[in-house]
């Protein structure tokens, strides 16, 4: 028997998240159902991240456990033409049958994408959050200093998170422009339940006026969820990696 890591981008939009749910279409779930016809026998994936309905992902990371002759290498060609067109695996490589690709991750690496013009592009609808009035880069720039490092990130966390503590070590946060695009990409050892996208709310809030970069270091301490911003949209949120 091998444990095979597989590292897994799709298009979330027409799925209800990654994590398998019985009346719902999710990308683990046809990633399984793929998996069970190659190697014709029931296959449950163990999944890095759990995101949630209407995210991507680039790199999305699951263990699947199979007695093949397949070379790990070559299980993406064997495995891509039974997925759907909005899921591929772009990698596989064998690991140890201890290695569990949600509690061995050292790092994960996300990105969100605001779409700041006059108009809506329906184009880019699925994948970035629209925001109509220009936003204060410099602010959220600098409103991005206060979450780096090891912080309680209470709240920044919507309720129904089952994480055991709240605190969390963001390593980077940094955000760019391109074009009509701004992008917020941040990495760290974990983020909790909406993480991301309340952060990503809190610096469009900044970037709109509404909330001071200076306020930041009292938000984050009180651990109020009131206090910060809105939790932006799924559609902005992408999974670019996850390090081990």
């Amino acid at each position: 028997m091998k444990r095979i890591l597989l590292t897994i981008s799709y298009d979330g939009t027409n799925y209800s998240g990654w994590q398998k749910q019985k009346n719902a279409v999710t990308v683990q779930g046809e990633f399984d159902k793929a998996c069970s016809t190659l190697f014709k026998t029931d296959i449950e994936s163990i999944g890095a991240s759990r995101t949630d309905a209407g995210v991507h992902a680039l790199g999305q990371r699951a263990v699947i456990d199979v007695d093949t002759s397949i070379p790990a290498e070559k299980i993406p060609l064997a495995l891509n033409p039974l997925l759907p067109d909005d899921i591929v695996v772009t990698h596989a490589e064998e690991v140890g049958a201890d290695f569990n690709p949600r509690f061995n991750a050292l790092k994960k690496t996300y990105e969100y994408s605001i779409y700041n013009a006059p108009f809506r592009n329906p184009l880019y609808r699925n994948y970035s959050e629209y925001v109509r009035y220009e936003l204060d880069l410099d602010s959220m720039r600098t409103a991005c200093e206060a979450f780096v490092g090891e912080h309680d990130f209470r709240a920044f966390c919507a309720s129904g998170n089952s994480s055991k503590t709240t605190v969390r070590t963001i390593y980077s946060l940094d955000v760019e422009k391109d074009g009509d695009f701004i992008k917020i990409r941040v990495t760290g050892n974990g983020f909790l339940y909406n993480m991301v996208r309340i952060i990503a709310g809190t610096l469009i809030y900044v970037g709109e006026g509404r909330i001071a970069p200076d306020d930041l270091p009292e938000i984050i301490a009180s651990g109020d969820r009131r206090k910060a911003g809105k939790t932006a949209g799924p559609s902005g949120l992408v999974l670019v990696k996850i390090m081990y």
